[in-house]
């Protein structure tokens, strides 16, 4: 990603650890997570958060941190999600040691598409997600002609290849696939941990044209 903070892209910083200011709560309230060291932690019960910044075609990046639960299991284990448009919600979870992911694990696209390895970090570590979305296609008559697809990357290693999302994934911000949407953060009530989040707009096509240089 060097080449695209050298201006290849714009990066578009939606959290680098000194406030909220870019964030809300879905219902537009101010954020109420906790915020310390350059980290925003999920305050149970205060609700989700959604970025102001809105986008279609994206790559995305999110860093993220499970507590340390070793009495809790399955769902209650550092569960958290991070909704790409708002609308596709890619699970949070400290899956570490599980030997095959399943749809509901770190990395699961939720009910869809399980991780095709796990590479996820214990409780405590520090892990990330660099995504690659693309929104889905309609034609002049407004009809979808292609859902959104998702490529994923977990630790560095790839989980997702281009998968095709089968609709929205439970819990959305809301249903209108056809526009643009933020990054929503789930608050599950665990205590989640999440910085360095920024994304950059991809254009949708290139060029059909072809000129000899």
């Amino acid at each position: 990603m060097e080449s695209m903070q050298a201006g290849l892209y714009d990066v578009v910083t939606l959290f680098d650890g000194t406030g909220f200011e870019g964030w809300t709560h879905k219902d537009g309230s101010a954020v109420g997570w906790d915020l310390a060291d350059g980290v925003m932690t999920v305050k149970p019960g205060t609700g989700n958060i959604v970025s102001v910044e809105t986008y279609r075609d994206c790559f995305l990046h999110v860093e993220f941190r499970c507590p340390e639960m070793p009495d809790a299991t399955g769902q209650h284990k550092g569960n958290s999600g991070v909704y790409v448009q708002g609308r596709y919600e890619i699970q949070v979870l400290d899956s570490s040691g599980w030997e095959v992911p399943g749809l509901g694990d770190c990395g699961a696209i939720y009910n869809q598409h399980a991780p095709l390895v796990n590479p996820c970090k214990p409780g405590g570590e520090w892990q990330s997600y660099d995504i690659i979305f693309r929104a889905p296609r309609f034609d002049d008559a407004g009809e979808m002609i292609d859902d959104g697809r998702l490529t994923v990357f977990l630790n560095g290693v790839l989980i997702h290849n281009n998968v095709e999302m089968q609709g929205i994934t439970g819990g959305p911000l809301d249903d209108r696939v056809a526009e643009p949407g933020p990054l929503m953060l789930q608050d599950h009530r665990d205590l989640v941990s999440y910085r360095n989040v920024w994304l950059v707009h991809l254009p949708e096509e290139g060029s059909s044209e072809y000129e000899p240089r």
